[in-house]
């Protein structure tokens, strides 16, 4: 069934996720939706092709806040189809930025998940207002400075003061990484050692991620689900038998997975584009029992209320079943996707195919699993059942 945006209870129960909801108003042109993750209206987008470049052009409509609900879809249509127009007929000029905060807002419009990093640290930071012509090595250091001296949170309780911890190198590697990205598609690299080399100030931190050696058998996998808050439990089976980041899990929709082959699509997660992979039979009759009546665009592994799982709903039925199940101290929803990754080396897949399926890379695979047995290439993943 084809979204219709111009009804509003529809458009509002739409998920929030990072790719913009799209109506087809013709060939070649879109209009694009993305809820407010918040309460309040959400953003407006337009798509158009563009013949001559072979690409496709984004124009952010905005929310028009000022017209009535039900009226915002026509105002957005007629901005979308003028935009679609003139980049048909050759009159589209490229709204070039001129601040980092332009090349970071631009970069956004396919980004979501750099649009809530860049509201963190660079739209209220002294960096955004930088003219891009005249940007330096020294100003992009001084802003890591600065984020590097933000503390992280590590709890958001209302009921208890928040309890925050230094910033991991990790963490800073994931923002700074947001932030060249953006200044990649507009800037081209400074002469190296130079002030003009704005782009040495975001080298990454080297071997920031730590090896990650928690590692949990099947038996206390049964253990944590056997004390599961009912709600949950399907969310966290999933971890438990597919090497997922817990992100990429609650990303999944319903139209990701193809019962009948048995196939599943992941989505644009940390490893960037979305890969296809097979599942065992565990994991289709669980997702065929999560699937069933729901919509093609809702969330496959949907809370109670029918919203997809983040890291602040998941994070306490984790906390309290980890106590429940009496399993070691620092156990996370990452924990699992560690540990199934470790039976799959174990198992004697290779690690080529290891990284395939777990969306990352064989340095990253070879770095924090490369201790580990490497036998005879197996059907592994079928093995991962509890």
């Amino acid at each position: 069934m084809a979204l219709d945006l111009s009804r509003v209870r529809e458009r509002e129960s739409l998920p929030v996720k990072r790719e913009p909801h799209w109506q087809r108003l013709r060939p070649g042109c879109y209009l694009g939706y993305r809820p407010s993750r918040r309460e309040g209206a959400g953003t407006w987008i337009s798509r158009a092709y563009d013949e001559d470049a072979r690409r496709y052009r984004y124009l952010a409509l905005g929310e028009f806040v000022d017209e009535p609900a039900r009226e915002r879809f026509v105002f957005a249509k007629q901005e979308a189809e003028r935009f679609a127009q003139l980049v048909d007929t050759g009159g589209y000029l490229e709204n070039r930025p001129t601040t980092v905060e332009d090349a970071c807002r631009r970069y956004a419009l396919t980004n979501p998940e750099a649009e809530g990093r860049f509201r963190r640290y660079v739209y209220g930071d002294p960096i955004g207002q930088i003219k891009l012509h005249r940007l330096r090595r020294h100003h992009l250091v001084a802003w890591r400075t600065r984020l590097e001296e933000i503390p992280s949170l590590v709890s958001r309780s209302k009921k208890k003061p928040l309890v925050t911890r230094p910033r991991a190198p990790a963490s800073v590697n994931r923002d700074i990484a947001m932030m060249r990205a953006a200044l990649n598609q507009v800037l081209a690299p400074g002469a190296p050692g130079s002030e003009a080399a704005w782009q040495e100030a975001l080298k990454s931190v080297r071997n920031a991620s730590r090896q990650r050696t928690l590692y949990l058998d099947k038996d206390q996998r049964k253990a944590l689900l056997a004390v599961m808050d009912e709600e949950a439990e399907p969310f966290f089976r999933t971890l438990c038998l597919l090497p997922l980041r817990p992100g990429a899990a609650a990303q999944l929709v319903v139209e990701d997975f193809e019962e009948r082959t048995g196939e599943l699509t992941i989505g644009r997660d940390k490893a960037g584009k979305g890969r296809r992979i097979l599942i065992p039979p565990a994991v289709i009759e669980l997702f065929a029992k999560q699937s069933a009546g729901k919509e093609q665009h809702q969330p496959l592994i949907s809370r109670a209320n029918g919203k997809r799982w983040d890291n602040y709903s998941w994070r306490g039925p984790m906390r309290a079943a980890v106590e429940d199940a009496k399993l070691p101290k620092g156990t996370t929803a990452y924990t699992l996707r560690h540990s199934t990754i470790t039976d799959l080396i174990n198992e004697g897949l290779p690690l080529l195919a290891v990284a395939q399926i777990s969306g990352t890379s064989t340095e990253m695979i070879e770095r924090h699993y490369g201790h580990l047995n490497r036998g005879a290439a197996a059907q592994a993943l079928a093995t991962l059942d509890l």
